[in-house]
């Protein structure tokens, strides 16, 4: 009897110390790896889950999430507002990691020491082809605002063979900073012919790491030039917004990308959800003859938060400014964009910039047109497009995407906790800074950056994710 007492209390006592930081009691949870989808508690101890269990866990703090859906917190492969302001429209997005890989910044080192300790979520970049040839053209510092270099002979003219040996050499610099691929927007450096497009993504293929790439801009003919590339180097290519590099010819290029994987290549891609695109006015996509090129023209062109339409006489003034100045470009179907979000292999990446409700309001948008509105998604393959692939798309630059894009026992706690009825954008073209709502809660690597729907302020739990090449 003795024995029997003795047992029970020490097995009490072990139950009474299993305690969790934090225990998410009840709530939908959903792992788009293994398609789990119940409700379940979740403890997380430290930076990941800990426990995923049927039974009630005991935490040093409960949240009852009752109702709500548990998801992998949502990864932004195209993320170009990389500030403190961005990550918390990030994060009320459902965000928890937000990374700069089309273009990539001049310095990775630079990028990462700046936000190192101080990030609400977690970041990273590429090391950016664009800016190695700005550099090697010998082009000036870089102004705020900059995501591109302006057009230019650095965007313009054919790079002799010494000065393409020195981009490469850049990019292999900038890969050993941290940088997680190699990042090309090809239609802001018209100059780069297509052999010095190939040793760019050689020097991808030397580090096995993806190339993320801004295509041409001829739609078909620039999705065939990067694939090509992929084909003849080896390396892995994510290609940038279809939806918008290809326009009406997105479902072809859909089919290229899907021809391309099915004979073994690792080709990949993603679009956002808005019929509308921007960019920098003075950048090399408005050199002559862009209005033939994409079919547009200049009422088209609208100036982020005012309205504004332009005219011949407004464009040319902006164009020819050294001032960065964004643009919204309206140059899509609502029909074709549905038709790109809804297939398969696309994830959802934002592209965001400052000035577009993209940069506020795309996953919640994911959410409340194509789950709840057009019941085009399954609740689950919308979490899949916004957290998992972008995960697996990751696992060829850094090891630690592995423990991301899960909701797993040894994952990372980066995890969104949202309502499915009331998640959606508020951001318009109009007013283009309003945070999405429904996310309740939202883990960055165990730390609530989100309770109760508001920011938790003085915290930064965000991390850099590096690249393997780090040195």
């Amino acid at each position: 009897m003795r024995i029997a007492l003795l047992a029970l209390i020490v097995c009490g006592t072990t139950f009474a110390q299993a305690r969790y930081d934090l225990v998410i009691h009840g709530g939908r949870v959903l792992d788009p790896e293994t398609s789990f989808d119940a409700v379940r508690d979740v403890g997380i101890r430290g930076t990941q889950i800990a426990a995923i269990s049927e039974r009630p866990l005991v935490g040093a703090r409960v949240i009852d999430a009752s109702g709500l859906v548990v998801a992998p917190g949502f990864i932004d492969l195209h993320q170009h507002d990389q500030t403190a302001a961005g990550y918390r429209l990030k994060a009320m997005d459902g965000v928890t990691t937000a990374l700069e890989l089309e273009i990539g910044p001049p310095d990775v080192r630079k990028f990462l020491d700046q936000r190192r300790n101080a990030a609400l979520i977690n970041y990273g970049t590429t090391a950016s082809h664009p800016w190695a040839r700005a550099a090697i053209f010998g082009r000036p510092a870089v102004g705020d605002g900059e995501i591109v270099p302006p057009s230019g002979p650095a965007t313009n003219d054919p790079a002799t063979p010494e000065q393409v040996q020195r981009m490469q050499q850049r990019l292999r610099d900038e890969l050993n900073a941290g940088g997680l691929g190699v990042g090309m927007g090809i239609q802001y450096t018209p100059g780069a012919t297509r052999q010095e497009i190939i040793e760019m993504f050689r020097v991808a293929a030397e580090r096995g790491v993806p190339v993320f790439v801004h295509s041409r801009g001829d739609r078909v003919e620039s999705v065939g030039e990067v694939i090509a590339a992929a084909a003849v180097t080896g390396a892995p290519l994510h290609i940038a917004h279809i939806n918008s590099s290809c326009l009406r010819e997105a479902p072809e290029c859909l089919r290229m990308v899907a021809g391309a994987r099915g004979r073994g290549l690792d080709v990949t891609t993603e679009a956002y959800p808005y019929i509308a695109g921007t960019t920098q006015i003075n950048s090399a996509l408005f050199n002559p003859g862009w209005r033939e090129k994409f079919g547009m023209d200049y009422s088209d062109l609208m100036i982020p938060n005012t309205s504004e339409r332009l005219t011949k006489e407004r464009f040319e003034q902006l164009h020819a400014s050294p001032q960065p100045q964004p643009i919204i470009m309206f140059n899509n179907t609502q029909a074709m964009v549905d038709q790109v979000i809804a297939n398969p292999l696309t994830m959802i990446a934002s592209d965001g910039v400052p000035g577009h409700p993209r940069n506020t309001g795309t996953f919640g948008r994911i959410f409340a047109q194509y789950v709840r509105e057009r019941r085009s998604l399954a609740l689950m393959d919308a979490v899949r497009k916004m957290s998992y692939m972008p995960a697996i798309r990751l696992e060829r630059s850094t090891p630690e995407a592995r423990k991301k894009g899960r909701v797993q026992v040894g994952a990372d706690a980066d995890l969104v906790i949202l309502d499915p009825e009331t998640f959606r954008d508020q951001s318009t073209f109009e007013k283009p800074a309003v945070p999405s709502t429904g996310v309740r809660y939202l883990l960055v690597n165990g730390t609530l950056v989100i309770d109760g729907g508001a920011i938790v302020p003085g915290v930064a739990p965000g991390g850099a994710l590096i690249g393997p090449s780090a040195q």
